[in-house]
């Protein structure tokens, strides 16, 4: 697996007074340095080296956000009384339940 694939993020951390890297498919790992540049670089060599020791060990990698495939599916459990407002707003605006939900979440 190319580590390089992964959804890496550099950020600021007042709290460390330097910047850290993470990476959303490891969320246990992470990487402080002084320079944004090498924080990133850091990270990445630690996920090759961790990934290296998964394969090795027979352990499932994880496979990388962008590689994904995704239905656009998915299911929400909520209570009877939001879901019962949902659908009277639906209905009051003319359009299905789903196109209300769909509609909420892209403005959020």
């Amino acid at each position: 697996m190319d580590a390089r694939k992964y959804t890496f993020q550099v950020s600021w951390s007042a709290e460390d007074q330097e910047f850290v890297a993470t990476v959303l498919e490891f969320p246990s790992l992470s990487w402080l340095a002084e320079d944004r540049r090498e924080a990133l670089d850091g990270l990445l060599d630690l996920v090759e080296e961790v990934i290296s020791d998964m394969e090795e060990n027979g352990e499932k990698v994880p496979e990388p956000f962008g590689e994904r495939r995704y239905s656009g599916r998915f299911n929400v459990r909520t209570s009877p009384s939001l879901h019962r407002e949902l659908v009277m707003t639906a209905r009051a605006e003319g359009v299905s339940l789903n196109t209300l939900v769909n509609q909420k979440l892209a403005r959020a």
